[in-house]
């Protein structure tokens, strides 16, 4: 990893997102800055150009990790486009991706989506985004808010249809943070 992807300091405005990998409970690596429209996140491409998760050093050797590190293929692609943030599954297994403009605003709990291999979903949208906010509370504007963040899992789901209660019971996944300003 370039040290000029890596998020230096946290009032940087040039980037659009920053993305955590973690594998259970534990971050691997540093937070990836983004500042082009696309970032392809795989684990290991001969030519790859992006986020390689296989670069990681990781000091988790559970067995169920190294495996869905492996299944995590070509990975996804994160593209910022005019209507929100798509996310293109490209590895051969489904991801699984929990957003709060994907659901209602009004529900009590954000559903998990399964995305097939092949498929694609507007993961993020900014102009939803924003109506979620408190507009008058400076507060809660200086605050992160889970409403631009994005957990995405690799092969393995969880929430309600799922053993797995909470993403960080995943082996291998994903938090995006976007720039709410």
């Amino acid at each position: 990893m370039v040290d000029s992807q890596v998020l230096q300091e946290p009032g940087d405005q040039s980037q659009w997102c920053v993305v955590a990998y973690w594998e259970e409970k534990t971050r691997v690596g540093r937070l990836y800055s983004v500042q082009e429209p696309s970032l392809d996140i795989f684990y290991d491409l001969p030519q790859g150009n992006g986020f390689c998760l296989g670069q990681l050093n990781s000091d988790n050797k559970s067995q169920l990790v190294q495996k869905v590190r492996s299944k995590i293929g070509y990975g996804i692609q994160l593209t910022k486009e005019v209507d929100g943030v798509w996310v293109y599954n490209r590895s051969s297994y489904p991801i699984f991706i929990k957003s709060a403009t994907l659901d209602n605003p009004d529900s009590r709990t954000l559903l998990v989506h399964k995305v097939f291999p092949g498929f694609s979903i507007k993961a993020f949208d900014y102009e939803k985004a924003y109506s979620l906010q408190r507009p008058n509370d400076h507060e809660f504007m200086q605050q992160p808010w889970t409403g631009f963040t994005v957990q995405i899992s690799f092969v393995k789901g969880w929430g309600q249809c799922y053993t797995r209660q909470f993403i960080s019971s995943c082996p291998c996944w994903l938090e995006v943070i976007f720039n709410n300003r």
